[in-house]
């Protein structure tokens, strides 16, 4: 009997994990971060859970709760590279700031295009508790600033200046009537990555191209890969840690969201 009960606890913890997962991967947090404490609210010790729940709650900018989460995880875990990763980053937040405004963009974005998209490292960016707001997958807007390119905030935060060698070519084109849209490709020591895209080419400017080919154009960088940008990786260095965050282990994901039981009515095993 007892076998049977320890059975299905853990079928009801790992079909609430595929959840919580497939909530994060569509940036449902609020829901993700219920999942992930029904789950603690039954496995109290998950480390994982706690990691996920911290995340959600970050994303939220409900951070003094964010941070509690990873908190208990070094409790439990005190060489957990992901808690302590993130909790030094809430380290620089203010915890009693209100939920930012954030727009994550759509996946596609990230989808290479020769001569319409490419990747650039800020100049002078802001002080890093202004860049520990953002997350990767965050839309930013472009603003023009005399021959030079600043990049913000929805709310209209400076996080930094777009290299001058491509910011001087797209004010140009912004001014004769091309569109651009913007959004955080990682987030880095001290620094933020900016994916580029041209969203709108005026007549007027067939023929240019916003991103030269490597080699014509120095500080920009066009991104060649054909996959998405996985909106957890914000280092390419650390991309098996930040798999391990939302339970990466699962080689598959799910098509489609499974249906999120109603976890007052579940029953829950003795």
């Amino acid at each position: 009997m007892a076998s049977f009960q320890t059975e299905e606890r853990s079928k009801l913890r790992r079909r609430w994990v595929e959840q919580a997962i497939a909530l994060a991967m569509q940036n449902r947090w609020e829901e993700a971060a219920k999942v992930n404490q029904s789950i603690l609210d039954l496995f109290p010790n998950d480390t994982d859970a706690l990691n996920r729940l911290g995340r959600a709650l970050t994303e939220l900018g409900r951070y003094r709760e964010a941070r509690d989460a990873y908190q208990k995880t070094i409790q439990l875990d005190p060489t957990n590279t992901i808690a302590r990763k993130n909790l030094s980053r809430l380290e620089t937040l203010k915890v009693e700031e209100a939920p930012p405004t954030r727009e994550k963009v759509d996946p596609r974005m990230f989808i290479a295009e020769t001569g319409k998209t490419g990747v650039v490292s800020l100049v002078h960016p802001a002080p890093r508790d202004v860049l520990a707001k953002v997350a990767a997958g965050d839309q930013v807007r472009l603003r023009v600033d005399g021959r030079s390119l600043a990049v913000e905030t929805l709310n209209g935060e400076f996080l930094g200046y777009i290299d001058p060698k491509v910011a001087q070519r797209l004010v140009d084109l912004i001014r004769s009537g091309n569109q651009y849209s913007a959004a955080v490709m990682a987030v880095e020591e001290g620094n933020l990555r900016i994916f580029l895209r041209e969203s709108y080419q005026d007549p007027s400017n067939i023929g240019k191209i916003s991103f030269p080919v490597r080699g014509e154009a120095p500080g920009v960088r066009p991104y060649i890969r054909d996959t998405l940008l996985k909106y957890e990786l914000e280092e390419e260095e650390e991309a098996e840690a930040e798999e391990a965050e939302f339970g990466a282990e699962h080689e598959e994901e799910a098509e489609e969201l499974p249906e999120i039981p109603d976890i007052d009515d579940e029953p829950i095993p003795e």
